[in-house]
């Protein structure tokens, strides 16, 4: 079973789906802009899959192609990224999560 996680960005809105599966790295899941990142936000707020708003890491990640490796140079702040989701699907927040960082979103109803 795979694990997913979607990274918002800011207008015009943008999310990439990233995948994380077995022992191999996170790879891209899905992407888009504009309505197609709705639908990718809606179907994980549908599903129960939290979501973390970072402009920067969508930007670079949008880039890629669907089923490409995240690049070295990205891999940490998606690690973080997918750890902190991770432990907040759990029901915890990370001990090492600064005070100020954005939480997971619920889906605005």
């Amino acid at each position: 079973m795979s694990q997913n996680s979607k990274i918002a960005g800011a207008a015009p809105q943008k999310a990439v789906a990233l995948e994380l599966e077995g022992r191999e790295g996170p790879k891209i899941l899905a992407k888009g802009r504009g309505a197609l990142a709705e639908e990718i936000l809606r179907l994980a707020f549908d599903h129960g899959v939290k979501v973390r708003e970072d402009a920067d890491l969508a930007e670079i990640l949008e880039q890629l192609d669907i089923d490409s490796p995240i690049p070295l140079e990205a891999l940490p702040a998606v690690m973080e990224i997918l750890h902190y989701l991770y432990r907040t699907q759990a029901g915890t927040r990370p001990a090492d999560a600064p005070a100020d960082a954005p939480p997971a979103t619920e889906p605005a109803r």
